[in-house]
């Protein structure tokens, strides 16, 4: 596994902050390993509690990891006090995510006021630490200013 990501940017501090305070995130167990303008690393440890068969998980953690990396890229080129919803993704598996672990890499595809496109590749990683890819997202996010406005 990677160290833990060290983020200078206050901005991008405030995404992980908000990100990993989200129960689910939790119980991920998500961890940040890189955070830059547009892009995320993401991973998560595999658990006997997500498989349907022993070190083989379901879908499921493969579409959170994914669309947490994907919006949490989204999310970086927002400026301070806006956060971003998932509105849309669609997951593609490609391979089984066996393995010790996951590894997430989002992006960002077109960044607009209103929506992001975001895209995520997933990849299930081995003991020895190689990676197989095993699902990509394509995902949109709503960009949402949570700045009081004056009337």
């Amino acid at each position: 596994m990677n160290a833990p990501a060290s983020h200078a940017s206050p901005a991008f501090q405030q995404l992980e902050r908000l990100v990993l305070s989200m129960p689910m995130a939790q119980t991920l167990g998500l961890k940040f390993t890189r955070i830059a303008p547009g892009e995320v690393d993401l991973e998560i440890l595999v658990q006997e509690a997500f498989t349907f068969r022993p070190g083989q998980l379901q879908a499921t953690p493969v579409f959170a990891i994914g669309d947490f990396a994907a919006v949490a890229a989204a999310g970086t080129t927002l400026p301070l006090g806006w956060i971003n919803a998932t509105v849309d993704a669609t997951l593609k598996l490609i391979a089984p995510a066996q393995g010790v672990a996951l590894r997430a890499r989002g992006r960002v595809i077109d960044a607009g006021k209103l929506l992001t496109v975001c895209a995520a590749d997933v990849y299930a990683v081995a003991d020895d630490g190689q990676e197989t890819l095993c699902a990509t997202l394509l995902g949109t996010a709503r960009n949402i200013d949570m700045n009081p406005r004056p009337r």
